[in-house]
């Protein structure tokens, strides 16, 4: 299952159903769990874990060491979920000190040339399409979908069910549930596909377009809009985690488009 050209570290540890395809090397400190495929010409390198049945394919590069200048050295990790599919000459860091880990989840589609720098935290059942850049530090949450192209600045936040159209460029958290686009990105309004993929009910679902208008189409400050959809909409866990969301954004909240949703 490992081809003869494959250079694989006699320290690694390698179920034995693995598969490792030509030119691919496998790092001293690597730990590759049952199923996995990996293609040809891959590097996975570093103190690297990957789950069960994931398929790597040619070009990758995992657990490479950060590109950040206050990195010197240090044994720091990247952890891989189940299950997920990282298409070619994509590019994932290991953490730097500050952190110390990278971590992807399970069920993750990582399309062709993504980028996941140093210490950010990838949740489950994402979709980064082709190019995504991720920078340091950067926090992806289960169900969100990123966009071909899209650019998104360190230490942001995006937040569960929401979607990203392609070519954005993220400087601000953006919403659980939303969906968002442009130069800045910008809050447009709901991501119903999404929702109602998850099985969102529809009572769920209009609670949450009362939400959003209040917090991004009345003009309101974040204060007063937190205040208003608090006591205007029923408090459902998807609500309340909403609300939380934006209540403890350290970077800010991405701004709404002008013309409200329907």
């Amino acid at each position: 299952m490992i081809h003869k050209t494959a250079i694989v570290a006699p320290e690694a540890q390698i179920s034995s159903d693995v598969e490792i395809g030509a030119f691919t090397v496998i790092g001293t400190k690597v730990k590759i769990d049952r199923g996995v495929k990996i293609g040809n010409s891959c590097l996975v390198d570093g103190s690297t874990v990957i789950g069960a049945g994931c398929q790597i394919y040619s070009g990758v590069i995992i657990g490479s060491i950060p590109q950040d200048l206050k990195y010197k050295g240090e044994d720091t990790k990247l952890i891989i979920g189940e299950n997920n599919i990282i298409r070619e000459y994509t590019t994932i860091n290991l953490g730097t000190i500050e952190k110390g880990l990278t971590q992807v989840g399970s069920n993750n589609l990582i399309m062709a040339y993504s980028h996941i720098a140093h210490d950010c935290v990838i949740g489950d059942n994402c979709v980064l399409a082709n190019c995504a850049t991720l920078a340091g530090h950067v926090s992806i949450e289960d169900r969100a979908v990123i966009g071909g192209l899209v650019a998104i600045h360190q230490f942001t936040r995006v937040g569960k069910m929401s979607i990203i159209g392609g070519c954005s460029k993220v400087v601000q958290d953006i919403p659980p549930f939303s969906t968002c686009d442009g130069h800045p990105a910008k809050v447009y309004g709901l991501n119903l596909v999404g929702l109602r993929r998850a099985q969102i009910s529809s009572k769920v679902i209009s609670d949450l377009k009362i939400a959003f208008k209040i917090l991004f189409f009345l003009g309101l400050n974040k204060v007063n809009a937190l205040e208003k959809a608090k006591k205007d909409i029923p408090q459902s866990p998807e609500a309340a985690y909403l609300l939380d969301f934006i209540k403890f954004s350290s970077r800010g909240i991405a701004k709404a488009n002008r013309v409200p949703p329907e």
